[in-house]
């Protein structure tokens, strides 16, 4: 429509000429006048040239906000009609600001109807290996490792719901010097079976590394312990093995606690024991960039830009993490379109030199997300050391504060209750709490501003939710039949709407317009943060949805209303944000309580 009216002005553009950007005037505008005025200055010659006044190659003093009106006015009673999306167009200064019709409100909720659970869903194609967590087994998962999996995950949803086949994996180190030290720990101090596998096994770990830090004579027995898994020794290999499964397991219970799944645990040891490992080392020295360091073996990668070298052998012959990785993803990489890693900041270097090591192998690099550290305002924490707080302890005390809020809020329910939601509110904060911030700025979890009703966190959105559930419920009750009539009750009954007798057209409050507009807005948020790999950008939209769900409630009236065909109307527009709101709270990992 725009591009025709320009042309119809003389100017020599096509339709893909116009860029459209999000206002807070309009629900969309375009600098469409400043582009077509330096198409006119690079027009045909100094005289005025052959264009239409105002068009290609004219030269005079027309401004950005005389082009942008002439485009405007230059828009035909039929182009406008036939774009019957678009309710108005108007010129703003040098900017084309472009509003909503009423026909796109109704194919809105038209279609939140249709597709439920399945809307906001995109198009995208292809397969993504994301791999995220991948904590050492050495104990159970602190603060430090809840950013990694809470960003990895809400990833994987969003680029899932974008269309992509997601698998997740995590990487288990189960052969390297931490494991050493835990199997070693395991055959010096017993393990206590009663209490979270991953707890007993950091029990143990610590008072391993007091030992060393004691006695570094114990550092010859844990040397011994890596070259003997690395030589295939059946016997340690076994004992590696059963302490990495009881971290894993506890590790495991932990995630799930926290919504967080992966598809494939992936063992660094399979890549020694297939020869990957060893193949990887002998490839790279044929590149001619590797030379001995005192006995180590390392990759000089300065026509990459780093400095640093990487070792990939160690002195003693036994390969590194960062040599199993470079094995790890060529494993991956003809399984997927597209390889994504989550590392910590502290992986940067790393992160940079395996995409290079990668890259002279000529193998396929991943995406790799780096995040900086999420940490307590009680300090810093060191699994080695043992001082830490678990993730565990942390959920824990979210959860029971959550409970302590839910009994003060909702007295009369019952324990089980409360206790669900509760679990429900107080792992949604958390989640919200770590993913709203962009993955590039360091963060401090406070509990108590994450689990604040009042502010715009997770129990805010879930409330918004619970808000609209309780009004179809309600407005269940209200329709259904009397309690004489057969097999009639609030919980089997129909809530007196439907997509085909609801008319959307009567929505024309400016809170309903809001609403609907912000619902519309879901697949492109998805889109925009798949694209980008920020899931923060989401968790905001998430926010703002209920924050307009919040307006328009406060606002319009739904139940106590005479107009019968506008209660059906506005019943479907709770509907809807209903269902907007569940699948953006599905995409953070976050439960929809139907009642807080």
């Amino acid at each position: 429509m725009l591009s025709e009216a320009a042309i119809s002005l003389g100017y020599d553009i096509t339709k893909e000429d116009v860029s459209f950007e999000v206002s807070e005037h309009a629900d969309l505008a375009t600098r469409l006048a400043f582009r077509l005025m330096a198409a006119k200055k690079g027009g045909e010659g100094e005289d005025g040239g052959k264009g239409k006044e105002g068009g290609k190659g004219e030269k005079s003093s027309v401004n950005p906000a005389q082009i942008a009106k002439a485009v405007v006015d230059a828009i035909s009673e039929e182009s406008l009609k036939s774009a019957d999306l678009i309710g108005k167009v108007v010129a703003t200064g040098p900017y084309i600001n472009l509003f909503v019709s009423g026909k796109y409100l109704v194919q809105t909720l038209e279609n939140v109807a249709g597709a439920k659970e399945n809307y906001g869903s995109g198009k995208r194609t292809g397969k993504i290996l994301l791999e995220h967590t991948s904590a050492n087994p050495n104990g159970p998962l602190h603060v430090g490792h809840i950013r990694n999996a809470i960003l990895g995950d809400t990833l994987s949803r969003i680029l899932k719901k974008a269309g992509y086949d997601v698998e997740v994996q995590y990487y288990v180190n189960d052969i390297g010097r931490q494991i050493a030290v835990v199997s070693w720990a395991c055959t010096k101090y017993p393990l206590n079976m009663n209490i979270k596998p991953d707890n007993a096994i950091v029990d143990v770990y610590i008072k391993a590394n007091q030992d060393i830090a004691e006695d570094e004579s114990v550092n010859e027995h844990i040397e011994k312990l890596m070259k003997k898994v690395e030589t295939g020794d059946k016997e340690t290999i076994e004992s590696f093995s059963h302490a990495v499964d009881m971290a894993v397991a506890g590790i495991s219970e932990t995630l799930l606690l926290m919504n967080v799944k992966h598809d494939k645990f992936v063992r660094e040891s399979q890549f020694i024991q297939s020869g990957a490992v060893w193949d990887i080392i002998t490839r790279l020295e044929a590149t001619g960039k590797t030379r001995d360091a005192d006995g180590a073996l390392v990759v000089d990668l300065s026509d990459y830009g780093f400095e640093k070298t990487l070792v990939v052998r160690r002195s003693n012959g036994t390969s590194l993490y960062t040599t199993r990785d470079l094995a790890y993803h060529e494993w991956k990489a003809p399984q997927c379109d597209r390889m994504i890693d989550v590392f910590g900041a502290d992986h940067k270097l790393i992160s940079g030199q395996l995409r290079a090591a990668l890259e002279l192998l000529k193998v396929k690099t991943p995406d790799v997300v780096i995040f900086e550290f999420v940490s307590l305002p009680e300090g810093s924490m060191s699994t080695r050391r043992g001082v830490f707080i678990s993730a565990d302890d942390l959920l824990a005390q979210m959860i029971e504060a959550a409970y302590s809020e839910i009994e003060k809020r909702r007295p009369e329910e019952t324990e089980e209750f409360k206790k669900a939601v509760a679990r429900m509110v107080g792992i949604g904060a958390a989640r919200y709490d770590i993913i709203k911030v962009s993955p590039e700025k360091s963060t401090v979890f406070d509990w108590k501003t994450a689990l604040d009703f009042e502010k715009q966190g997770a129990p805010f959105i879930q409330y918004a939710h619970a808000r609209a559930s309780n009004i179809l419920s309600k407005a269940a009750e209200d329709a259904a039949p009397a309690p004489t009539a057969p097999a009639a009750s609030a919980a089997t009954a129909a809530v007196p709407f439907t997509p085909e007798t609801a008319d959307y057209s009567l929505l024309t409050e400016p809170a309903e317009a809001a609403l609907i507009k912000k619902i519309a807005l879901f697949e492109q948020r998805i889109e925009e943060s798949a694209e980008n790999l920020k899931p923060h950008t989401f968790a905001i939209y998430a926010r703002e949805l209920a924050d307009d769900f919040n307006q328009f409630y406060r606002y319009v009236p739904v139940l106590n209303i005479e107009d019968a065909e506008l209660k059906k109307s506005r019943l479907a527009l709770v509907y809807s944000a209903k269902v907007a709101l569940a699948n953006a709270l599905s995409c953070l990992g976050i439960d929809a309580p139907e009642s807080m």
